[in-house]
């Protein structure tokens, strides 16, 4: 089997200077290392990584540490972050966060034992211990969402704000809804609140007024959803349409309004937002602001091995991916 002396042998240099060459050391000549590269290919020879890593400090893998696993909303993200690691010859290592504490504990893990090269976090919110830990912390680091949170963190995300903002001001001088109720995510999350904010500043701008009463938490489950819209429903007076801040409290709508005998649109129609592949499935089809998620997974994972490559330390960046529309059957046909 052929090794790296052989490698150094043919072309008459030290094992060291291979190992620089192979590694892309801009110490070594560039003829020198067209001359290596020449002999290895030719020899077929192949670097042993785990020397190498020795040698680079590199290990080759990456963590990626989320809320949770499962979902289709997380596990498309996770796709477009192992399909970059896949193209860097990187492994990818998922971690769930459960708490904040367990967040706070595997991440310390990870930088204080040097298990990875970079780090993405997707995380609702931070503790300020956590924010001193990271900015102060010299392994690469990327975080999904929470640039206001992060400001001297990389991070990718989606505009929150204006997503709901455009979706809004749609249903209400497009479609006609001037009665609008909003089942909103925890308060602690930061992508609840700007869609929140997205959505009280289009009714302001749009002069509807709000009523306090039609706006309710929904946990971002089907559950919660369900149980919101069913407050909802109880009230005496009710909304024309309900925008749910994410597409699961959304499918959690149709099961309450079921339960109440009425009909979607006709009697009340409803707005997801992210368009999971749930959305896709439930009748009637769901209006929803789409979200991108395997970009996001991809622009994160791209920004990260920036970090990673560069010999010299980066400038933070805030990189904000677009959302979209996806009109469905939920809602009511564009007013004439």
């Amino acid at each position: 089997m052929v090794n790296i002396k052989d490698v150094a042998k043919q072309a008459n240099v030290s094992i060291a200077t291979v190992s620089r060459a192979l590694n892309n050391n801009k110490s070594v000549l560039p003829e020198t290392k067209q001359k290596i590269l020449k002999i290895a290919k030719e020899l077929n020879y192949t670097p042993n990584l785990i020397a190498r890593n020795l040698i680079t400090q590199k290990t080759n893998v990456i963590a990626f540490i989320l809320p949770e696993v499962g979902g289709d909303y997380f596990s498309e993200i996770i796709r477009g972050v192992d399909e970059v690691a896949f193209n860097s010859n990187y492994q990818l290592l998922v971690a769930s966060s459960h708490s904040q504490r367990n967040t706070m504990e595997t991440t310390l893990k990870f930088l204080e034992k040097s298990r990875v090269d970079g780090i993405i976090l997707m995380l609702p919110s931070l503790s300020d211990q956590m924010k001193d830990i990271l900015a102060n912390h010299t392994t690469p680091i990327v975080a999904i969402n929470g640039e206001g949170e992060f400001p001297a963190i990389n991070t990718v995300g989606i505009d929150n704000f204006q997503g709901t903002y455009s979706m809004i001001s749609f249903l209400i001088n497009s479609l006609g809804y001037s009665k609008l109720g909003l089942i909103k995510g925890p308060s602690y999350n930061y992508d609840a609140t700007k869609r929140r904010k997205g959505f009280l500043k289009a009714l302001k701008d749009n002069n509807i007024s709000h009523n306090e009463d039609w706006e309710i938490e929904g946990g971002f489950s089907v559950t919660g959803g369900e149980l919101a819209c069913s407050r909802i429903l109880s009230l005496n007076e009710k909304p024309e349409v309900i925008f749910a801040c994410n597409d699961m409290m959304a499918a959690g709508c149709y099961k309450a309004i079921q339960s109440f005998n009425l009909n979607i649109p006709d009697d009340i129609g409803v707005v997801g937002f992210d368009h999971v592949f749930l959305s896709e499935f439930i009748t009637p089809k769901l209006t929803t602001v789409h979200v991108p998620t395997v970009d996001i997974g991809r622009e994160a994972a791209k920004l990260l091995f920036k970090q990673i490559n560069s010999e010299e330390e980066t400038s933070v960046e805030h990189t904000k991916i677009s959302t979209g529309f996806i009109i469905g059957g939920s809602t009511k046909s564009q007013k004439k």
